[in-house]
């Protein structure tokens, strides 16, 4: 096709269906990349999304689809959720809308099946980051959960050394300096909440500390290496039945530090993108939902982030769960999208047009990618998390990496 050299802003619908006709007839013609095609192909994917970005905004989240989110991931019956409500009644007319959650049950939610308190009230999680002239308050690093991973143990031989002295020695370790101004990295990210910054930031350490133990076995890292053909090529790993660990092994082959460590309790993580002080890219996962269709969004979500936003002192921690209005969490969940499942193929399938498990098997066949991927992506538009759940992959990510062995 001809490329048009004056194009231009999106201003109407008619000219957003024209692009995406014009990028349509560039997929399948799978132009190289650096050609002037696959230039004007990038162009209009830029000008689409932004043009959708605005017109459509994504929603505040809603606390009744998380719990209901909550109750199909752990195989909850409305009954299981009783001790949360007071009586079975109350579930019932909570989880039809007709009564409100009251703060009591905002909190008994909270606390048992790990929902954030600003979902519950149906506010945005916050992001605001430990300020650089915080005291540090040093009791409240969860020390004994930190001890019983062995985090602590060449320490703990000093048996006259305070818990401050302790974990202290803990965190310097990795350069995490902590004085009268707090941590030097800037941390944040939808899993970010000031009530648990001291473990996010325990089991940050640990990450950098684990990362720094693998660097010899990493491949040369080059930042112009990541691109959406990358993510494309990382993504179709996903066909294999040995995806999850190719896809760790292809990464650390291109420089990057993969690490899985389970979250520590109370802190909402499912994955990290940072930055060490080399200039090392560090991806840290938690596998706190053991599916192959969680493991594989969260980790794109994380190379996205190395690729347009990590740098030095920013580092992200994600609960992919949470809905944001940050620009930098927006832009990687869209990059992860489009490099598991392209925005063109997508809208044209017949498992966005009529779901099935015939049209998720012939997407899947199509775009080489586990349909996994597929079915999460019908589950998360639709917000119906009963719907195909045996082809999410359950139970299909952890026996990858011996996961017991970390597991507290």
């Amino acid at each position: 096709m001809k490329i048009k050299m004056n194009t231009k802003v999106i201003r109407s619908e008619e000219q957003h269906q024209g692009y995406l006709l014009e990028i349509q007839q560039l997929i399948e013609q799978a132009p190289q990349t650096g050609t002037e095609a696959a230039e004007y192909l990038e162009l209009l994917s830029v000008l689409v999304e932004s043009y959708e970005n605005q017109k459509y905004p994504i929603e505040a989240p809603d606390p009744i689809s998380a719990i209901h989110f909550r109750m199909q991931e752990q195989g909850l019956r409305q009954a299981d959720l009783i001790p949360y409500f007071g009586t079975r009644s109350r579930v019932s007319e909570v989880l039809s809308r007709k009564r409100p959650l009251t703060v009591n049950m905002i909190r008994a939610l909270s606390s048992g099946l790990g929902i954030s308190t600003e979902t519950l009230i149906g506010i945005e999680p916050s992001t605001t980051n430990q300020s650089e002239n915080d005291e540090v308050d040093w009791s409240r690093f969860p020390i004994k959960e930190m001890v019983a991973r062995g985090w602590l143990q060449k320490l703990t031989n000093k048996a006259s050394v305070a818990t401050e002295e302790l974990v202290r020695s803990f965190i310097s370790s990795v350069g995490m300096e902590i004085g009268n101004a707090a941590y030097r990295r800037t941390v944040g990210g939808d899993a970010y909440s000031p009530a648990t910054r001291y473990a996010l930031h325990a089991w940050l350490a640990r990450i950098i500390q684990r990362a720094r133990d693998r660097k010899q076995k990493l491949g040369l890292f080059d930042s112009s290496q990541l691109s959406q053909d990358f993510l494309r090529t990382l993504a179709q790993l996903s066909w294999s039945e040995k995806g999850p660990s190719l896809a760790i092994e292809f990464l650390e082959k291109h420089g990057i530090a993969v690490i899985i460590e389970p979250p520590l309790k109370g802190t909402l993580l499912d994955g990290a993108a940072l930055q060490d002080d080399d200039g090392t890219p560090i991806i840290g996962l938690t596998l706190r939902f053991d599916r192959l269709d969680n493991f594989w969004f969260t980790l794109m979500h994380e190379v996205a982030h190395l690729w347009k936003h990590v740098s030095a002192k920013e580092t992200f921690l994600d609960n992919l769960d949470a809905s944001s209005e940050d620009r930098r969490e927006l832009e990687a969940n869209r990059i992860a999208k489009e490099a598991l499942i392209p925005r063109i193929a997508w809208k044209r399938s017949e498992a966005f047009l009529n779901p099935s498990v015939q049209a998720i098997d012939l997407l899947s066949r199509e775009l080489k990618i586990h349909p996994a991927i597929i079915a999460g992506r019908i589950r998360k538009e639709k917000e119906n998390y009963t719907i195909f759940t045996e082809l999410v992959g359950q139970g299909e990510v952890r026996k990858h990496f011996n996961f017991s062995e970390v597991e507290v």
